[in-house]
């Protein structure tokens, strides 16, 4: 039985990769098959995927709003999102996975959006003018404990040399798939 919405969390999966080859490949293969795979599974309700135009941080990072860990270690997740990654993982560096709680839902970053992230307060986001979204690490990684999420339009975003230190900045690659939206009319 689902659960409620407002016991959903934040799933989080980041990663850089290591082949400049194949990359373009890998992010085909994610954006297009993994992450429509991910959002058929019982317990998913959206999956957003974004690349980082900040350095010294996972270049990728993927946000997924779901009804708990019991999600990802059920078998229509091992069957249908889970894993298939063989032929990637050899490229797959920085990897970390996490569950957080403060929201339902993650943020829906559209192109003209940026997500910021940050891992050191609220403080950096509210000196831009944001109220973010605080986020609790409950499970897998539970590392970086505590993160901070904000949207701000990308014509408001002061230059990276005058962004406040601890923030990450990224770009959404994919439209946010809805669970809702996928489900076929009746």
């Amino acid at each position: 039985m689902p659960r409620p919405e407002e016991d959903q969390v934040i799933y989080t999966v980041e990663c850089s990769f290591a082949d400049p080859g194949s990359e373009a490949e890998w992010n085909d293969f994610y954006s297009q098959g993994k992450l429509p795979a991910l959002i058929s599974v019982g317990g998913f309700h959206t999956s957003q995927r974004f690349k980082a135009l900040s350095s010294g941080c996972p270049v990728y990072l993927a946000l997924h709003s779901i009804d708990g860990l019991d999600v990802l270690t059920g078998e229509e997740y091992r069957q249908k999102g889970g894993g298939n990654f063989a032929r990637w993982q050899q490229h797959i560096t920085d990897w970390h996975r996490n569950l957080y709680d403060g929201l339902d839902r993650a943020p829906d970053v559209g192109p003209d959006e940026l997500l910021l992230i940050s891992s050191v307060g609220a403080q950096a986001l509210a000196e831009l003018g944001l109220a973010p979204s605080h986020l609790l690490a409950t499970a897998l990684e539970k590392s970086p404990a505590q993160r901070w999420l904000a949207k701000v339009a990308r014509t408001q975003l002061p230059p990276a040399k005058r962004l406040p230190r601890g923030i990450d900045v990224y770009e959404a690659m994919t439209a946010q798939l809805n669970r809702a939206a996928a489900r076929p009319a009746r």
